[in-house]
């Protein structure tokens, strides 16, 4: 049965299910989920706990063992089975199908209950048979990613838990403040908690109590890009810099977004259907979303442009000289990605 994490604690009001499975790369959301069926677990008497995490010398007969080995005191049991790299391998996709095959003869948990957690799963692992048997034996919870979109959405729940409030523009600076690092937006509202009353938050409460704890993941510039958001482009290209991210890697994922929006413009000019486009170059998600603004916006010549000046960036981090740029190549690698985020026409200078 699949479920989704908000309803999970619905869920556990009622008698526990003999396999539960999290899935998520949003780990404060992952973590917490798993500490609510453990606690609901600690009260339904489980009060052992087993926890085997796979990886490459893991014995998947370690977690059959587990299953059929009796406590000394006759407690019911809670086994962890973690897989970190969401890969079982072979041996492991079998002992798994084996596994929910044993889980699937009972709907309620008996003697043990067990607890698997994965990270986020690829679409082709999502349709593999040991993913469906978990699926269809015990209680699977997918968390999604909190996007920056529904970041502050999520910020302002989390105060209303503890009964505190904020403006939008405030919820906005937390935002900026701890977009791509959920724990430390969550470290955050809980000190707003302890530092002060119940009630609405001032602005002055909120910039003098939050740190600047954002984590810029470099494969979300393409979403500052599309969206014309020059802000968080220059915020998140200064936060890479700052991180140490090597520096090759970022020009790569600018360059990439750059090339496709190319194919984009020039399949949709000799007319063919912009949807049909996307679905080809596998584009879904939020730059599903903002895609077709920016394929509109941008001329043929500023992509072109932006591709040739992209090789020019590549010289510079190679130690070469460019034609085009002189200085810092992450300057000029700003100027690349302006030149895509602000609108058709040339930056010059």
């Amino acid at each position: 049965m699949q479920l989704r994490a908000e309803a999970l604690d619905a869920h556990l009001t009622k008698s526990l299910a003999p396999l539960y499975v999290i899935v998520s790369d949003e780990h404060l959301l992952a973590l917490e989920a798993a500490d609510r069926i453990r606690a609901r677990a600690r009260g339904q008497g489980f009060s052992e706990r087993d926890v085997l995490t796979v990886d490459r010398h893991f014995k998947w007969d370690a977690l059959i063992a587990s299953s059929q080995a009796m406590s000394l005191f006759g407690e019911r049991k809670l086994i962890e089975l973690r897989i970190p790299s969401g890969k079982p391998g072979k041996e492991g996709s079998q002992a798994l199908q084996d596994y929910a095959k044993a889980c699937a003869h009972s709907t309620e948990a008996g003697d043990t209950l067990t607890l698997i957690t994965l990270p986020k799963l690829d679409w082709t692992t999502q349709k593999s048979a040991w993913v469906s048997a978990l699926q269809q034996a015990g209680v699977y919870v997918d968390i999604p990613l909190v996007e920056r979109a529904q970041l502050a959405n999520w910020i302002a729940q989390r105060l209303a838990a503890q009964s505190q409030s904020a403006e939008k523009t405030s919820l906005e600076f937390m935002v900026e403040r701890v977009e791509g690092n959920l724990l430390a937006a969550h470290q955050e509202i809980r000190k707003l908690g302890l530092l002060y009353p119940e009630g609405r938050l001032s602005a002055e409460q909120i910039r003098d109590a939050v740190l600047n704890v954002a984590r810029y993941d470099v494969f979300k510039l393409s979403e500052a890009m599309l969206a014309g958001d020059i802000a968080r482009l220059v915020r998140m290209l200064e936060g890479l810099k700052g991180e140490g991210e090597a520096l090759p890697l970022v020009l790569w994922a600018v360059s990439e977004e750059i090339r496709l929006l190319l194919k984009l413009k020039l399949g949709a000019s000799d007319g063919r259907p912009l949807p049909v486009l996307m679905k080809e170059y596998r584009i879904w998600g939020p730059r599903e979303r903002w895609m077709p603004a920016a394929v509109a916006r941008l001329q043929l010549s500023t992509l072109h442009t932006a591709m040739h000046e992209a090789a020019q960036v590549d010289r510079m981090v190679k130690g070469l000289r460019s034609k085009q740029f002189a200085g810092d190549p992450w300057d000029a690698l700003l100027r690349l990605a302006l030149r895509i985020t602000t609108s058709t026409q040339a930056i010059t200078g």
